[in-house]
C-alpha cells in the first residue's frame, strides 16, 4: 500500500524550477502583449472592449490549437505546454480585464453592451475553441496521411505516451 508521500511524488517530480520559469516567463511575454494591445486599441469608457475581446478569442483559438499539436503532432517536451499554454496563453487572454470592462460598462449603463460583452465572449471562446481544435485535428490528420505516403510510422501522439 503506498503511503501519502507516494502518491504526491510524482506531481512534485513534474514541478521544477525550470518547469516554473517557463510559465514566468511565458506569463511575462503573454501579459505584456496583451497589456500592449490594450494601449494600442484602447476602448473609452462606454464603447465595447473591442481589444479584450479579440484578445480573449483568439487566445481560445490558438490555446485549442496549440494543445492538439502538442499533444497529437510534435515529439513530448516539457516545456511547451507550461510555457505557451499555461505561461503565454494564459497570461494573454484575461478574465479579469474582461469582467472589469463589464463593470465598466455597467456603471455606465451600457446594460446591453455588458450583456453582449458576457454571452457574446463566453460564445465566440468556445466556438474559437472549437474551431482551434477543428483545424488542429485536421492538420494532425494530414501529417499522418503525409507519413503514411513517406512510410514513415507514427512515432508521438497521446496515445504512444
Amino acid at each position: 500500500m503506498r503511503s501519502a508521500t507516494e502518491v504526491r511524488e510524482p506531481f512534485r517530480a513534474r514541478l521544477r524550477g525550470s518547469v516554473l520559469a517557463a510559465v514566468a516567463l511565458g506569463g511575462l511575454l503573454g501579459g505584456t502583449a496583451r497589456y500592449a494591445l490594450v494601449l494600442a486599441f484602447p476602448a473609452p469608457g462606454t464603447a465595447f472592449p473591442w481589444t479584450t475581446f479579440a484578445v480573449n478569442v483568439s487566445g481560445s483559438f490558438l490555446l485549442a490549437l496549440l494543445l492538439v499539436h502538442v499533444c497529437e503532432i510534435w515529439p513530448p517536451t516539457r516545456y511547451v505546454r507550461p510555457f505557451a499554454a499555461v505561461g503565454f496563453l494564459g497570461a494573454f487572454t484575461t478574465f479579469s480585464t474582461w469582467m472589469v470592462d463589464t463593470d465598466r460598462l455597467l456603471g455606465h449603463g451600457h446594460y446591453t453592451a455588458a450583456a453582449l460583452n458576457i454571452f457574446g465572449s463566453l460564445f465566440a471562446g468556445l466556438a474559437a475553441a472549437v474551431l482551434g481544435l477543428a483545424v488542429g485535428r485536421l492538420t494532425a490528420a494530414r501529417h499522418s496521411r503525409l507519413d503514411a505516403r513517406r512510410g514513415r510510422a507514427r512515432r508521438y501522439g497521446r496515445w504512444a505516451r
